[in-house]
């Protein structure tokens, strides 16, 4: 959603609407997180565990999802940053610092190992099964460097099933 010149909304009507607007929960995050369930692929939503807090994770394979909508996160920034006709400081602010953040939050994620998927929301919509396609190849091929093993152990009386994943040596 981009601001045109001529705002069919009052300042009033303007404010209610971006005030609705949700931090988790979006659309486009929850076709893309139903579509992975449907799959059977299990994931956290909005791990705050996670640094960055990505919309969809699985630890397991260290594999954040972002989906990102192309206002808020400033796809095109240069070209559409002029479509804000009112309070523009305010905005190009906001967005650059969203866009800012972002990239920082790919740095980190990167420093810690993670491989970081973003989806812009209109790829999410129109192409939702590619953007499926290309977050399973990434599991399969975090899938392939690790080793899943399961030992039984006995402290005393008690029996205990131990869950071991290690990375697979080269």
């Amino acid at each position: 959603m981009y601001f045109c010149p001529m705002d069919k909304l009052t300042k009033e009507q303007r404010k209610r609407n971006m005030q609705a607007v949700k931090s988790s929960g979006s659309k486009i995050e929850t076709a893309l997180a139903k579509a992975l369930w449907k799959k059977g692929y299990r994931y956290r939503k909005n791990d705050k565990s996670v640094f960055g807090k990505p919309d969809l994770c699985f630890k397991k394979y260290k594999i954040a999802i972002f989906a990102d909508s192309e206002f808020w996160h400033g796809k095109d920034w240069e070209i559409r940053k002029h479509d804000h006709k009112s309070n523009q400081a305010f905005w190009h602010k906001k967005i650059e610092r969203n866009i800012e953040r972002d990239k920082e939050v790919n740095a980190e994620l990167k420093k810690q190992g993670w491989k970081v998927l973003r989806f812009w929301g209109k790829d999410i919509e129109k192409n939702l099964s590619d953007c499926v396609a290309k977050i399973e190849s990434e599991i399969k091929a975090a899938a392939t460097k690790f080793v899943e093993k399961i030992e039984e152990e006995e402290i005393g009386e008690q029996k205990f099933t131990i869950k071991i994943i290690s990375l697979k040596e080269d």
